[in-house]
């Protein structure tokens, strides 16, 4: 009896599992997933902590494949186990081997990946797109030592996808961070999807670039049980000692691992069929005898720790009037106007005050996009994790934290949000419950220049506006306030909704549109004017170049109606019905390129068939920098004198 023979004879087992299953959906990377057999039996089977009846419990050891094409590895022991799946928590049900069987058609994956939005609760995100995965798991980690959690995060990442910088921002923020909890591994399989992988991707050579990062290095034989169980074991124990550096597994294995036929080159993401299939099988099983594969040992899941996350219901959060009070800030009050930015953080340490899930990310501009109000405050500080300047890396942290229960806020400049729309995206894919704060939106900043402003960030989180996840809400809301009113008081409805939101803030301090009264909701809209001539719809710093053409509109005889449609999507009947007492004429206003809130009235209009007319005023030309917002507003003809002679136009009309 050994541990060695069980386990040989488990990656055997789940290996066959892996070919058959592919086989039977037409498609996967049975070769990838024979390459991880040892690794994901010795997790899987012996050394994770969790309940097999019970994969998501907040307690659990979690595993992250970041190399998500070999999740039917994965699948193949979970059918073995018999561990629970479902939607919903009150149906779970064991997994079989016939699951397993239609790969494809399991409600949990997508393309052949673990998809945790589709009910599969030992998965937290989705990995689909490569190079993500150790974000994913620094963000479960962080989240696991903000609650006091003991649980260990298992990544095995490609040796392909760690050509992507992401997986090296990651390493980093592991590093700074201290998150010993994360244990991290290297599949080296030495192949990718079109050839070998590069030499600078090689096990040696990942082994001396995390050397270099900080970490202890294990280099190991991915094949051998008891190599992997010792290298686990020692995660373990490193795991609570203070002074130990974060420690990564680097596994040489073999692609195709006991399948001849299926070793080398030209095997990635084809199944073996027919009597491809039954020689694969065959091999295997050839290897295995040779290996004396026998489960004569008991194999045990061990057991995970008892404590759970202390949960306290989140308390009333002040006005907007009230925390500028109590934070010192009373004085801007007086003055009539305040900017968006810096309302979003008077916002965020207000809501970090009442609950304690709310947690802040900023990537080395909190003092910019004024999150760190929340970092400042000694109470907070602990939830307040600085990314530095790795995007990507961040917004998949988030997507980590909200996996482990957190409310994530991740803020930076507007344009570097953009850095992070596959990032973003896979969070979607995910369920994540995350919010995205980019400020310094749009050219109303002026003197920094295009290289700082956001123009297209709009038209594609307006694209996630269009769709709609499992439960019927938006991919995201994408909200636009004008004045710090709206913007605290949408920061405050963006931390009661679950599901993914993105704020746009501004640098220039904007005059008090709207006071304490005034409530604001996800999907809404504000009337500021009614007219009966044209209805202008615009959001953020373009509400306030609208007011201003709103005196010279009406010295010219047009009453126009103003909304501030500060949120996407928009209840567009009633916006139509504005439409409607303003002649069916419509002209929107937008500080960003074409596709956004422009593109969506345009839609509504279409998808209405009503005789409505439809212009949009967006910039169209690539800014400059500008002494004043005023100069930059004139030189991409988006101020309030382009809006007058634009309404003009419309209405057929000429200057008086």
């Amino acid at each position: 009896m050994s541990f060695d023979s069980t386990i040989q004879a488990k990656a055997v087992s789940i290996t066959r599992l892996s070919y058959e299953m592919t086989a039977s959906s037409g498609s996967g990377h049975p070769t990838t997933c024979a390459s991880l057999a040892h690794i994901v039996s010795v997790l899987m089977y012996q050394h994770m902590r969790y309940e097999p009846v019970n994969p998501s419990h907040p307690s659990s050891d979690r595993l992250v494949l970041s190399e998500g094409h070999a999740v039917p590895i994965v699948y193949a022991a979970c059918a073995d186990l018999g561990i629970h799946i479902g939607k919903d928590k009150t149906n779970l049900r064991a997994m079989t081997r016939d699951d397993a069987m239609t790969l494809r058609e399991i409600d949990s994956v997508v393309d052949g990946h673990p998809n945790p939005a589709e009910g599969f609760p030992f998965f937290d995100t989705a990995t689909g797109s490569l190079g993500q995965g150790l974000s994913h798991a620094a963000g479960l980690a962080v989240a696991a030592k903000i609650d006091g959690l003991d649980k260990r995060i298992f990544c095995i990442i490609g040796d392909g996808e760690s050509r992507e910088g992401q997986i090296w921002e990651a390493v980093d923020f592991i590093k700074d961070h201290a998150l010993n909890a994360v244990c991290t591994i290297f599949n080296c399989n030495a192949y990718g999807q079109a050839d070998k992988v590069s030499d600078q991707q090689s096990a040696d050579t990942t082994v001396k670039k995390l050397q270099a990062a900080g970490y202890t290095v294990l280099a190991i034989d991915g094949h051998s049980p008891s190599a992997i169980q010792d290298a686990l074991s020692q995660h373990a124990q490193a795991q609570f000692d203070p002074k130990a550096a974060p420690l990564a597994i680097v596994a040489k294995t073999q692609k195709g691992w006991g399948s001849a036929s299926q070793q080398g080159q030209g095997h990635h993401g084809k199944p073996a069929v027919g009597d491809e299939l039954k020689t694969a099988i065959e091999e295997l099983e050839t290897t295995g005898r040779s290996l004396g594969a026998t489960a004569d040992t008991p194999l045990k899941i061990g057991m995970m720790s008892p404590k759970k996350p202390e949960r306290t219901q989140p308390q009333p959060v002040m006005s907007f009037n009230e925390a500028m009070q109590q934070f010192g800030l009373g004085d801007a009050l007086t003055k009539g106007k305040y900017a968006t930015r810096r309302a979003y953080g008077v916002a965020l340490r207000a809501l970090g005050l009442a609950n304690q899930n709310v947690v802040s990310l900023d990537a080395d501009v909190s003092n910019s996009t004024f999150a760190d109000m929340f970092a400042n405050d000694e109470s907070l500080a602990e939830r307040f994790i600085e990314c530095r300047i790795a995007e990507q890396n961040m917004f998949s942290v988030a997507a980590g934290l909200s996996a482990g229960g957190k409310i994530p806020f991740a803020s930076t400049f507007a344009k570097f949000v953009v850095r992070g729309y596959d990032q973003i995206e896979m969070a979607v894919n995910s369920g994540a419950n995350i919010k995205v704060v980019g400020s310094h939106a749009g050219i109303s900043l002026a003197a920094d220049g295009p290289s700082q402003m956001s123009l297209p960030d709009i038209a594609w989180f307006r694209s996630f506006a269009t769709m709609q996840r499992q439960n019927g809400t938006p991919g995201f809301y994408v909200l636009q306030p004008s004045d710090a009113y709206q913007a605290y008081a949408l920061t405050l409805a963006m931390a009661e909704y679950d599901g993914p939101c993105y704020m746009r803030t501004l640098r220039p301090d904007t005059e008090f549109l709207y006071g304490e009264n005034d409530t604001f909701t996800l999907g809404g809209h504000e009337v500021l004017t009614e007219g009966r001539d044209l209805l202008l719809v615009a959001s953020g710093y373009m509400v306030h170049e609208a007011n201003k053409a709103l005196d010279d509109l009406d010295a010219q005889g047009i009453d126009a109606t103003l909304v501030d449609l500060y949120s996407l999507p928009f209840d567009a009947e009633a916006l139509l019905d504005l439409a409607n007492e303003n002649n069916g004429m419509i002209l929107t206003l937008e500080d960003n390129y074409g596709g956004g809130i422009g593109s969506a009235v345009a839609d509504a209009v279409a998808e209405d068939g009503g005789g409505f007319t439809v212009h949009q005023l967006h910039v169209k030309n690539l800014p400059k920098s500008g002494r004043s917002t005023d100069d930059v507003m004139n030189y991409c003809g988006v101020s309030a004198k382009h809006i007058v002679e634009k309404a003009m136009a419309m209405l057929e009309l000429s200057a008086t």
